[in-house]
């Protein structure tokens, strides 16, 4: 009703009515507003304000509440068009921008266009007042990201010395800033310098001792200085403040198989199946269907003292049992976000390579059926799958699986280049290596890989890839860096 009665006319005779029309249109799109907001429904708070796009032109108010919403609604294209419209409206208001330059960081991953909007207001100088520790902020996330994308060194080695900078810069202007000091601190620890991150790290966790991230970071930073017992005391703090985390969760699997094997680890792993049912199995979310729960318990094949059965027979059943349910999952993933599927696909690849660890190999079968059944294609199942493999034997089965897992995404060439070394295709293993210390210039398993594929031919330079191995060893962290989210 408010605009359908709302007066479109631009004549200048109709200026009074015209904006005792849109006042009348604005408090009710305002009551409106904070109804839905208040209920979540955002996606129709879009569609009601775009109606009123129609009579609002250079009405500052309503396009700044229609960027709201879309942002709010995760329709990321649109709400950075929208701010963009409210800059050129409004261009001394810093704020603007840098709302675009979230939505660009976070759902839609423009570095390149976040990176300009922040300049925009680190341009303003002294006149973008508390907005300008943040717009140096944002300029550092942008770098650091596309450190993390660029596949040559020299581009990443720039990209990482600028993103020091802006991050140096942000946290000189705003020193209270716990956010600009935690993301001071991963930037130092994603070019490897871990003792000098601890410094405002510190500083972060004084400023806000119980923000997530930063606790996490500790907990990281603390694993790449071998202190791996005081790493998990830090993380079970964090857990305790945030128990349903499964980034954390991982993170401890992952500890707890450094300090106490995989068996231990594999216990985390089934509590995060059973957390993972609890909040998101949208098989029992309709309670007027009886529907049966999806299969979330992990598999044991082991010979039991009094069992009947033998190890074969008991495993085949399971893996019947478990290939029964596929279709159970595929037909329920769909019916949730796609997050929470490749959280409980995580979860089982990170069980089935314990399994593999600990060279139960059927039980790890089970659960890369398990996480293939909710996606098939997927480059970590493919991963995963060309390890068991390799594991097993079948070394050419393994090679083509891992060439599938690198035709969709390109991660996984030290796996690759190893196996090819180990089948006797040096030159080949040694190109792909090569190409891997490229993309992955801290990993010291690519550096080892190269090493081991430089000796079996004798080359003078295969010293050089070990030693270079055992120092970024020194510093490796039990997860990458790269966990930490950067977003504004």
């Amino acid at each position: 009703m408010a605009s359908g009665e709302a007066v479109i006319s631009r004549l200048p005779d109709q200026a009074e009515a015209r904006q005792a029309s849109l006042h009348d249109a604005t408090s009710v799109y305002d009551l409106l507003t904070i109804g839905m907001a208040r209920r979540g429904q955002y996606a129709m708070l879009c569609e009601c304000l775009e109606r009123a796009m129609k009579f609002s032109f250079n009405e500052f108010h309503l396009w700044h509440q229609l960027g709201l919403s879309l942002m709010a609604a995760g329709k990321g294209v649109g709400a950075v068009s929208v701010f963009k419209e409210c800059a050129r409206m409004r261009p001394e208001d810093p704020s603007l921008p840098l709302l675009a330059a979230k939505i660009c960081l976070g759902q839609l991953h423009w570095l390149e266009e976040a990176e300009a909007l922040a300049q925009t207001v680190v341009c303003m100088g002294e006149e973008a007042g508390e907005f300008l520790p943040r717009a140096y902020l944002a300029l550092g996330l942008c770098c650091s990201l596309q450190a993390s994308d660029a596949s040559l060194k020299g581009d990443r080695n720039d990209f990482n010395k600028k993103a020091l900078q802006a991050l140096s810069k942000a946290q000189s202007l705003d020193p209270q800033d716990a956010q600009i000091a935690m993301y001071l601190s991963l930037q130092l620890a994603l070019v490897r310098q871990v003792s000098a991150a601890m410094e405002p790290l510190q500083s972060a966790l004084s400023l806000r001792g119980d923000d997530l991230h930063s606790l996490h970071l500790l907990t990281l930073l603390l694993s790449a200085q071998k202190h791996h017992r005081h790493a998990l005391d830090t993380l079970n703090l964090a857990l305790n403040q945030h128990p349903d985390n499964f980034n954390l969760l991982f993170t401890k699997v992952k500890l707890e198989e450094a300090l106490f094997g995989p068996t231990a680890a594999l216990q985390t792993c089934e509590d995060m199946l059973q957390r993972w049912q609890i909040r998101y199995d949208v098989s029992r979310s309709s309670p007027g269907t009886r529907k049966p729960s999806i299969h979330l318990t992990l598999p044991d094949f082991q010979d039991a003292s009094t069992g009947s059965q033998s190890p074969s027979s008991v495993a085949v059943s399971r893996l019947e049992a478990a290939l029964s349910e596929v279709s159970d999952i595929s037909s329920t993933r769909r019916q949730g976000p796609t997050y929470i599927w490749n959280t409980l696909e995580r979860i089982w690849l990170q069980a089935g390579e314990l399994f593999m660890a600990d060279g139960r190999l059927k039980e790890a079968q089970f659960c890369i059926a398990e996480a293939s059944a909710i996606f098939p294609n997927s480059h970590s199942v493919l991963l995963q799958r060309g390890r068991l493999a390799e594991l097993r034997g079948q070394l050419d089965e393994a090679k083509g699986l891992y060439d599938e897992a690198l035709a969709i995404h390109p991660t996984g060439e030290r796996i690759l280049g190893l196996l090819l070394v180990k089948t006797g295709r040096v030159h080949l293993g040694e190109k792909v290596l090569r190409d891997a210390v490229q993309i992955h210039s801290t990993s010291h398993e690519a550096w080892s890989g190269l090493g081991e594929a430089l000796q079996s031919r004798d080359c003078s330079q295969a010293p050089d890839c070990f030693l270079t191995a055992l120092e970024l060893e020194a510093s490796c962290p039990i997860r990458p860096f790269t966990i930490i989210p950067r977003e504004l």
